[in-house]
């Protein structure tokens, strides 16, 4: 027939050996009757042909990758409904040619490498197979790269993953015994997050918004704690999510629900519980909250004349945005607040949309987001713009958590809005080569690294780690900011500003 290009799947019973050895003739017909019985009629359906049937295995061909993966996740599925043997099975897809009803080739030979490695219930497939199937249609994952007798150098080696199936990375697996697993379900509130968090997001769409905001609404971690759990993944959507860094845990949510509770089985045996709640993170004893908008002086080193931030509904201040509540525009003459939503109260005062009025020291706006109340303050800053917001980190006795725009992990990273068209800019060269660069207020006035806060005993101490961006403290009885020159002792109810970022400390409730 010559050389083609086909994908040559191999099943296996699975434990044959042992099976043979407990059953009589009679049993043993009995129990290769029921793999041909059952993979027959399912390699039939997706055009595959059996060249090989050697009781306990066959040799199959497909012209297509993905009916060879379809086919073998229906056998699995059919297997686990009936609950009687056990079938492992491989695949790969590759130049194969046929002499007389038998295969040979470099493909043929790889596939049955494979099947040597693949547990009992697994489909585990190659690379060529990887390559030429239709990625949308079948739920799979990487399971590494293994050297296999006879075949040149390590080969990267996958699984299709059946639908009452979800291998847990280790991570994930691990993080679900020590109990530092936080699972995030869409709609659901960014939780306290207990040390060390592995995040795995349940119910979001890959690549969808909601799922983008739930990522953002964290703060700073290792992308590789973060995991979304997903069955059917389009592969633009898989490839933003993993070259981010982050993981994926492929399974139905019935199976990863099984697959956790699997993975606690130990710790409940040796707990005296069997009862271990993962949507809750562990206690913390501070919290670090992102509590408002610190409001820098202008004209601002000659750079900037005036500027403003718009306030969502959400409770985040962004640049511009034609989805605001409100406007806060920073001027020489003063702080003005201009509505741009109904539902906005200055003093108990309604404005009407558009309307701008002089904010004055401890206004309280009431919004749509909420309470904002405006604090005047020093040190180069026209005031605070004081609210409580859902992104926090929770720490604990013995941490250290660090503030910046791109902190150490475990941090809490300050907003890095891009862009300019909030600013107005003075007049001269210094201004045009700032602009030029890229400046933002965000950028300019706070570092990377820009503070440490660590929780010793009953102490929290805070720590400057900039050498030119200064943080101030802001105590709750005092008017003035407080410049950390050195390591400072804070209280809970403190505030911490750097930049234009406003950082509460609170007592976890």
């Amino acid at each position: 027939m010559g050389t083609a290009t086909r994908t040559v799947v191999f099943t296996d019973l699975a434990n044959y050996t042992a099976k043979v050895a407990r059953s009589d003739r009679e049993g043993l017909r009995k129990i290769l009757d029921e793999h041909e019985n059952m993979v027959t009629p399912i390699i039939e359906k997706y055009g595959g042909r059996i060249i090989k049937n050697l009781g306990d295995s066959f040799m199959c061909l497909f012209l297509a990758a993905t009916d060879a993966l379809r086919a073998a996740l229906d056998i699995q599925h059919f297997v686990a409904s009936s609950g009687g043997i056990s079938i492992r099975l491989a695949m790969t897809t590759g130049d194969v040619e046929e002499i007389d009803g038998d295969a040979f080739g470099e493909c043929v030979n790889l596939s049955a490498r494979i099947l040597g490695k693949a547990p009992a219930g697994e489909i585990w497939f190659g690379r060529g197979t990887q390559i030429c199937m239709n990625s949308a249609e079948i739920p799979w994952e990487g399971v590494g790269r293994f050297p296999l007798k006879g075949i040149p150098g390590e080969q990267e080696v996958f699984r299709a993953v059946p639908q009452h199936r979800c291998f847990l990375p280790d991570p994930v697996a691990a993080a679900a015994k020590m109990g530092n697993l936080v699972r995030i379900r869409r709609g659901s509130r960014p939780p306290l997050l207990p040390p060390d968090p592995v995040i795995l997001f349940e119910g979001f769409a890959p690549g969808s918004q909601p799922l983008s905001a739930a990522v953002d609404s964290l703060p700073v971690l290792n992308p590789a704690s973060l995991y979304l759990s997903s069955y059917n993944i389009a592969p633009e959507d898989r490839n933003k999510w993993v070259e981010a860094g982050r993981g994926l845990v492929i399974g139905t949510p019935d199976a990863l629900e099984e697959s956790i509770k699997d993975a606690l089985k130990v710790v409940a045996r040796t707990s005296g519980s069997d009862t271990i709640v993962l949507d809750m993170a562990v206690a913390a004893d501070l919290e670090l909250v992102m509590c408002g908008l610190a409001l820098p002086a202008v004209p601002l080193s000659d750079v900037v004349a005036s500027y403003s931030y718009d306030l969502l509904k959400d409770g985040r201040w962004v640049n511009r945005s034609d989805r605001s509540v409100l406007r806060v525009e920073v001027a020489s003459q003063g702080i003005r607040m201009q509505a741009l939503r109904p539902g906005v109260t200055v003093g108990g005062r309604a404005l009407g949309s558009g309307e701008r009025v002089l904010l004055k020291d401890q206004d309280r706006v009431q919004t749509p987001a909420g309470w904002v109340l405006y604090r005047v303050t020093n040190q180069g800053y026209a005031g605070l713009l004081v609210a409580e917001t859902d992104m926090r980190l929770g720490v604990v006795t013995g941490q250290t958590a660090e503030l910046g725009r791109e902190p150490q992990h475990p941090g809490l990273a300050f907003p890095d809005r891009r862009g300019q068209d909030n600013i107005r800019w003075c007049t001269g060269a210094r201004a045009a080569r700032a602009r030029a660069g890229g400046f933002t207020l965000d950028r300019a006035l706070a570092g990377r690294r820009q503070a440490a806060i660590q929780l010793v005993g009953e102490s929290i101490r805070l720590s400057p780690l900039h050498p030119r961006c200064p943080t101030y403290v802001l105590r709750p009885n005092s008017r003035g900011l407080e410049l950390v020159q050195s390591t400072v002792e804070l209280e809970m109810n403190d505030i911490v500003v750097a930049g234009t970022t406003v950082i509460g400390l609170r007592a976890p409730e």
